[in-house]
């Protein structure tokens, strides 16, 4: 499996818009994805304007696959001048648990 953990960190002006389009992404990513097995996203306990992502992917191009549809190029569009910093985006491969125990996020 692939795994993303994403750190943003938004103007408080947007924050509440933000999590609205957020949350649409994320569950469009689930819901119309075959390959996107997770998609989670957490809001910081001590600084709220502060997301983070943890997204679970088959694959490499599966994710390359989800900067391609819709719903993410919405987001992108959507969201692109509301982050206070720059994206933080750290990607790699599941060491655990393995592959065949993943299932698929409902």
């Amino acid at each position: 499996m692939y795994a993303l953990v994403v750190t943003i960190h938004i103007k408080p002006e947007y924050r509440q818009p933000f999590i609205e389009a957020m949350l649409d992404d994320a569950r469009n990513s689930v819901q119309n994805e075959p390959n996107c097995l997770l998609f989670n996203v957490v809001q910081d306990e001590a600084d709220p304007n502060c997301i983070y992502l943890y997204e679970v992917y088959r694959n490499a191009q599966a994710f390359e696959h989800h900067t391609q549809t819709p719903h993410f190029i919405r987001w992108v569009d959507t969201t692109k001048d509301w982050f206070a910093q720059p994206v933080i985006i750290g990607k790699g491969n599941h060491l655990s648990p393995p592959d065949e125990l993943w299932k698929k996020q409902t």
